[in-house]
């Protein structure tokens, strides 16, 4: 065998090359522990709540409780992605995107909608009869809207620290 072959044959792996890329992101295992990582968590849990119970009954007859679904739906998304930006990191890695604004913005937009979604939402009540299915359900996704309401409003209040840390740095 000459040299050449030698030399080939080492570089060759045993396990065919899969053109597998790798990423640079890392999960944080810390984030979870801290104080936005779990009222994220809250945040995520509580809306699900809220759309489940909503979505588990006839709520398609009252347009106000259609308004709830909406929302709670969308605002549970974005706080879906905003959880995993958080988590695995990209935040770190994309600094040109204001992260503290953003979070800033998202979560009070969120805190003063949910507010709204939470009152229709428990004067919806109503227009069920007491003990039924709907009833139970409806008033049970009135309470998880205020908690959800209440996790949003903590989570305003901790980016308004984090963006006036961010802005008094500058």
């Amino acid at each position: 065998m000459d040299r050449a072959a030698v030399v080939s044959a080492r570089r060759t792996p045993s396990v065919p090359e899969c053109n597998i890329s790798t990423s640079t992101l890392a999960f944080d295992h810390h984030f979870t522990t801290t104080a936005t990582g779990l009222l994220l968590l809250a945040e995520i849990v509580c809306g699900m709540l809220v759309w489940i119970l909503v979505g588990g009954t006839e709520y398609f007859r009252l347009s106000a409780l259609c308004w709830v679904m909406f929302f709670a739906v969308v605002c549970w998304v974005l706080t879906v992605c905003l959880f995993i930006v958080y988590l695995i990191g990209v935040h770190n890695r994309i600094p040109q995107i204001p992260w503290t604004t953003l979070s800033l913005c998202v979560n009070c937009s969120a805190a003063a909608l949910y507010l709204v979604t939470a009152v229709v939402d428990a004067l919806s009540v109503d227009q069920a009869i007491r003990g039924r299915h709907n009833y139970n359900c409806w008033a049970a996704s009135a309470f998880f809207a205020f908690l959800t309401t209440l996790c949003y409003a903590g989570s305003s209040y901790l980016s308004y620290r984090a963006w006036k840390t961010t802005e008094e740095g500058q």
